[in-house]
């Protein structure tokens, strides 16, 4: 296998279905494809820090920041910049959609992952290929400790424009060192979910016991028109784990800690949210506000204490999420 300085076209290439080398030499190992937007990087000996990790772009096919700051990463690893140095799957989660500059294009995607999944089309086709993909790369590396970063922008502006949500599962506890490395790329907020939500880092953590995170990086934004500078220290973490060395750290107090409290649901056709489509993630409202109005659920309103919202989305589909209501909580201890 010779060395691929096109290496860095992986990405453009999955979108377009371009062609692409099946295999290739880069510095510090090779890589293979294994399906259209799936390329397995494997280092030819694993640094000290060494992890499987899984990094995935694209679930949502217009969030584009965090394909430009994957492929500038790919652009430093075939220039020879970084070394591999340790095993990395790359998922781009749903071509077609970035194809067509869509957030999806039958469902949702990122409500997909969960192993008794029956439901049929495009995208359920694609979550079992994208969770297949992750069960043999963490088989094949079974003795090295594993992570999945799912990479994310937000439809809407955002009290804190980078933060993570972290998905819940009894089984595996998140590890202080996550903490501090996450600290010390730029997230400026952190949000533990409450209950199982069969996204795709949920699938990892819940699953296979992975260090597993979805990580909002600002905006969503077509390409070319994306800010990466304040993405700078996040490039940093990832290319610490593209080589197998330890990331840089920072206090985990630096960021603002929230829980899942409820999840709106949208249960009929007759749904509006009660504030404007463009507040921004984790503004919060007093005790007594009405947040939504269902023909079938009725009104919701916020208790006793205030309540922040997150991800508000009028547009779902019945029976779908449309929004996280949220309350701050202490940072971990230890």
């Amino acid at each position: 296998m010779s060395p691929s300085p096109g290496l860095a076209s992986w990405l453009e290439a999955s979108i377009e279905e371009a062609d692409f080398p099946e295999q290739g030499r880069l510095p510090g190992g090779h890589f293979r494809c294994l399906g259209h937007g799936m390329l397995a990087l494997e280092p030819d000996r694993p640094g000290p820090a060494a992890r499987a990790g899984v990094l995935s772009v694209g679930v949502h096919g217009n969030e584009t920041a965090p394909m430009e700051l994957l492929a500038a990463l790919l652009a430093r690893l075939a220039a020879g910049e970084l070394v591999l140095g340790a095993p990395v799957l790359l998922l781009l989660g749903n071509p077609e959609a970035t194809h067509q500059g869509v957030r999806y294009v039958g469902t949702n995607l990122n409500r997909l992952f969960r192993r008794e999944l029956d439901e049929q089309g495009m995208e359920p086709d694609r979550a079992r290929e994208l969770m297949a993909a992750v069960d043999a790369f963490f088989t094949r590396h079974e003795t090295l400790p594993r992570l999945h970063y799912d990479l994310h922008t937000a439809i809407r502006d955002s009290r804190y424009p980078r933060f993570v949500v972290s998905p819940y599962t009894e089984r595996t506890a998140v590890t202080a060192e996550q903490w501090r490395w996450l600290a010390a790329a730029g997230i400026q907020a952190v949000l533990h979910q409450h209950r199982h939500s069969w996204t795709f880092s949920h699938y990892s953590k819940h699953y296979h016991g992975a260090q597993a995170f979805t990580l909002e990086l600002g905006r969503a934004l077509p390409f070319g028109h994306n800010d990466l500078a304040p993405l700078a220290p996040m490039g940093v973490l990832l290319a610490a784990l593209l080589e197998g060395r330890e990331p840089p750290a920072a206090a985990p107090e630096r960021m603002a800690f929230f829980r899942v409290a409820h999840e709106l649901m949208r249960e009929s056709a007759a749904f509006r949210l009660a504030f404007p489509d463009d507040t921004p993630n984790f503004t919060a409202f007093p005790p007594g506000t009405l947040l939504a109005e269902d023909g079938q659920a009725g009104e919701t309103r916020v208790g006793e204490a205030p309540l922040a919202v997150v991800f508000p989305n009028a547009g779902v589909e019945i029976g779908a999420r449309a929004a996280l209501l949220v309350h701050p909580e202490p940072p971990p201890s230890g």
